[in-house]
């Protein structure tokens, strides 16, 4: 089928559409009601439809031959250490666990929390959370305890699995204290916390509390799925909320399965029996959608690494991967491969492995800056791909879908809207707007399955962030335009739009000319105070290793650059060399906390700041610029 026809169809009959896409999975109770739309707007699908997320995962793909297929690959360089389980290891592996939750008196619909790293048990704990019903809401490892205590006191678990560490390149992270302090912050106490003993830490347990992970698995008995309703939710995934209390993006089972094997299909491209490799953490969204659901959904070889782009050991690491297990198609975030980038600039790691497996990689989390577009393409060989979604829609919003015919890619773009997304652009009074004019992407209503439809214990709150603000539309929070042909540019958050002198101007754009400087790794460009035009721009560049070029050469290059490509009224005259920039574990800048340092405001540093000693450095760079007020 054709891209064109599926995203007109999808578009005029979504209904229809879906079911036919539903059609494929194996359903305890195929849904004979599709889409329901309710009177706030949001919608329920498949609503009498019953099916068990982790059956599709593991028992179906038994039932169709692949039991002695390898279904996940564990590689950890921090620790030399190598696994893989098949599909029928890791059913097995699942069932018990699952049998140890019942034991324990957790059941369908129980809150369970999984505060772990990027080890396989990890990946074991959602799917035997799935298996019995019970929600799982996975806590990045190494979360400070006082944001674990929110989210405890949010999700109300009944029990918390969690390891005696994480690692860090060379260091130790315990979980455990992290996990007693927040447990002695909480208001709600879960009944159990079992514990997965790591040998580079050793927790200390609590009697009749605290359980050892192996010794209660070793006695425990395999239990089988239970029958779960469509609109029954899988997990809650936490993000910041502007009040301060995380946002609980709640995932329902019928809709998440569909929308994920439509995906791994269509728009990557994958197939049962390709290896693919989500490189995230199963902290964040793409941890669920491309480590664990979608890939197994679809009977693929699913990579679970535990290290990092660079220093784990060198900056050929992914590489090495992909030659070790012959990986077909990856995902990661553009921060990763600036990152491979700054250490080695001339690709001289990729050329020393054989990614001849490789067919294409896919980039999304932050705006992929067209000299890292080029570079990783030139490098590799293979075709490079931005796409754009979201935690709250759990699958591509945009990608050229890779996996239908005539679906083009244009580099600079997004590329154009997924079927089942009717992505528009709409000016502040709600109106649409041309094309190449910018404005706020929305998604016009019904969502398609698989996207959020309200937060946990928090309807209202849903309501109001994403369906007010325009009416009949799903509000993304980010802004752009789209072209003539419908490729969708994403410029940033809205809030990252600046008024100079009553010119709408996006940091987006600028920020993508700097990055095109070849002395440049990396670099955020934000809005800043200035008493007579408002706002101005404020570059901040990390330069590659080893460049033989002086920081004001620099500067005024990219003053140069920027007054000749966007003109003088942009003001872009304030640039600084840092070190590094701060981000968030999973490698998004932390723009909003750029523009308070530098604006001399307030600031809590986030709970998802990867390295708090950064904004010290900043500070410091900062300390001369003139001050808001």
């Amino acid at each position: 089928m054709t891209y064109q026809h599926s995203y007109a169809q999808s578009i005029a009959d979504p209904a229809r559409f879906w079911q036919n896409q539903a059609d494929s999975l194996a359903w305890y109770r195929t849904p004979s009601v599709t889409l329901q739309t309710n009177a706030d707007g949001t919608q329920r699908w498949f609503a009498d439809g019953r099916l068990n997320s982790s059956y599709l995962a593991l028992d179906r793909q038994i039932e169709l031959g692949r039991g002695e297929q390898v279904a996940l690959i564990y590689d950890s360089p921090v620790t030399g250490v190598t696994q893989r389980f098949t599909y029928s290891q890791l059913r097995d592996e699942v069932a018990r666990l699952a049998g140890l939750l019942c034991e324990l008196g957790v059941g369908k619909g129980d809150g369970v929390i999984i505060y772990m790293p990027m080890v396989p048990q990890a990946a074991m704990a959602m799917l035997a959370c799935a298996r019995i019903g019970a929600v799982h809401s996975v806590v990045f490892g190494g979360f400070a305890a006082n944001e674990l205590a929110l989210r405890i006191d949010d999700a109300r678990p009944a029990l918390v699995l969690t390891a005696s560490c994480g690692l860090e390149f060379d260091r130790v992270i315990e979980y455990k204290p992290l996990v007693d302090r927040a447990l002695l912050l909480a208001r709600h106490q879960p009944r159990h916390v079992v514990v997965l003993q790591r040998p580079q830490a050793t927790a200390a347990l609590e009697p009749g509390r605290d359980l050892d992970w192996e010794a209660a698995v070793a006695g425990a008995q395999s239990v089988a799925p239970v029958v779960l309703d469509a609109g029954d939710p899988l997990y809650i995934m936490y993000t910041s909320g502007t009040t301060g209390k995380p946002k609980g993006i709640v995932r329902e089972n019928g809709g998440n399965a569909v929308a994920l094997c439509y995906a791994m299909r269509h728009v990557y491209g994958m197939q049962a029996g390709d290896v693919w490799w989500g490189i995230s953490d199963v902290g964040w969204v793409v941890g669920h959608s491309l480590i664990v659901y979608g890939p197994l959904m679809c009977g693929c070889t699913t990579v679970l690494y535990e290290g990092k782009p660079i220093r784990t050991p060198d900056a050929a690491a992914y590489w090495r991967i992909v030659e070790q297990y012959r990986v077909n198609g990856l995902f990661c975030a553009p921060t990763a491969m600036r990152a491979i980038r700054k250490e080695d600039p001339h690709g001289e790691g990729v050329r020393s492995h054989d990614l001849s497996s490789l067919r294409q990689l896919f980039l999304a989390g932050e705006k992929l800056d067209s000299a890292t577009h080029e570079w990783l393409e030139r490098v590799t060989g293979k075709p490079v791909h931005d796409h754009w979604w979201q935690t709250e829609t759990g699958w591509p919003v945009t990608a050229p879908c890779v996996g239908l015919e005539g679906s083009a890619a244009r580099p600079g773009s997004s590329n154009r809207a997924v079927p089942g997304y009717h992505v528009q652009v709409l000016d502040d009074e709600g109106r649409p707007v041309a094309a190449n004019q910018q404005g706020a992407i929305v998604i016009a209503l019904p969502l398609p399955p698989g996207c959020s439809q309200t937060l946990w214990g928090d309807h209202s709150r849903y309501v109001q962030a994403y369906l007010q603000r325009y009416p009949g539309y799903y509000h993304t929070g980010d802004g752009g335009y789209l072209d003539d042909e419908g490729f969708v540019y994403i410029m940033g958050r809205t809030d990252d739009v600046i008024n100079v002198s009553g010119h709408r101007l996006s940091t987006g754009e600028m920020e993508d000319l700097v990055a095109q400087h070849p002395a440049v790794a990396e670099c955020a460009v934000i809005g800043v105070h200035d008493e007579i035009k408002g706002q101005v721009p404020l570059a901040l560049v990390v330069l590659k290793d080893g460049q033989g070029i002086g920081e004001q050469q620099v500067q005024a290059e990219l003053v140069a650059s920027v007054r000749e490509q966007i003109g003088a009224l942009a003001c872009f005259q304030r640039v600084r060399v840092v070190k590094r920039l701060p981000k968030t574990r999973s490698g998004k800048i932390l723009r909003a906390v750029l523009r308070k340092i530098a604006d001399g405001q307030d600031y809590v540093p986030p709970s998802t700041l990867d390295d708090v000693a950064v904004l010290g450095e900043i500070e410091q760079v900062l300390a001369g610029l003139p001050r808001a007020g």
